[in-house]
């Protein structure tokens, strides 16, 4: 199953970093954070990634260009031709499909412009600037489970992101986006989409959080996948110092695999 990252949009600009790099390549304990959310991802055993770039989309496709030689050990041979010789790879087994999907597309917009990639298969998403503890294995089985067209994960948390009102039976009832903090479940990204989705996004102006979830939820076909554990998204320096010192700890919740 492949997984669409959204790290296309201009985004909170959390320091003057933000100005030369997008912000999902802002790095935490020496790795962009893009890095760790497709880490989390590769751990449950899922390394097909498609990324949704736009704003300074040239510095995402430049890292992992330069990502094979920087974790290989490699001996450069100038006598023999200028032969380049790679003697062991530390490379993960990721497939990396780099989309430029516009420098103003809205989260819908850049998403209905990844479909040629997608396919008629269902698939994961999330945003490039947060992460996350959750089990995406369980995730994936509660999505193919109930048979609606859209799950997202859901995390009780004092923020101003998307509220959910969910019924007893996990179904999203409703969805708003961006109101004032009231202790509702938030929408935490890591979603499972099937290829339905796309009918639902009109174009380039289609806001994600929008029209298509408040659609889905009256439709009764947005799921909740209610998750207890970790999650942390990026939008200010202090939130990147955060993740930054559980690092530094080894305290970072998200971090399951072995360095």
């Amino acid at each position: 199953m492949k997984v669409v990252i959204l790290a296309g949009g201009f985004g909170t600009r959390i320091s003057e970093e933000s100005e030369y790099k997008p912000k999902p390549m802002i790095e935490i304990g020496g790795k962009p954070i893009l890095w760790h959310i497709m880490k989390e991802y590769s751990y449950y055993g899922f390394n097909e990634f498609i990324i949704c770039a736009g704003y300074k989309q040239h510095a995402i496709k430049e890292w992992f260009a330069d990502y094979f030689l920087h974790t290989s050990d490699i001996t450069f041979d100038f006598t023999q031709g200028n032969k380049m010789i790679v003697h062991e790879q530390h490379v993960e087994p990721w497939k990396v499909t780099v989309v430029d999907t516009g420098l103003h597309t809205m989260t819908g917009g850049r998403i209905k412009r990844i479909q040629p990639y997608v396919g008629n298969e269902t698939f994961m998403m999330t945003y490039g600037d947060g992460v996350c503890d959750v089990d995406i294995r369980k995730l994936v089985e509660f999505h193919q489970l109930h048979g609606k067209i859209a799950t997202l994960t859901s995390v009780l948390l004092e923020q101003q992101k998307g509220i959910l009102d969910i019924g007893g039976n996990n179904a999203v009832r409703s969805f708003r986006e961006k109101s004032v903090s009231d202790g509702a479940p938030i929408n935490a990204g890591y979603m499972v989409l099937n290829p339905e989705i796309f009918d639902y996004i009109e174009g380039d102006d289609t806001v994600f959080e929008k029209t298509p979830l408040e659609q889905l939820a009256a439709e009764g076909e947005l799921m909740s996948y209610s998750h207890t554990g970790y999650w942390q998204c990026m939008d200010t320096k202090r939130e990147k110092d955060i993740l930054e010192s559980l690092l530094a700890n080894q305290k970072a919740p998200w971090k399951k695999w072995e360095d």
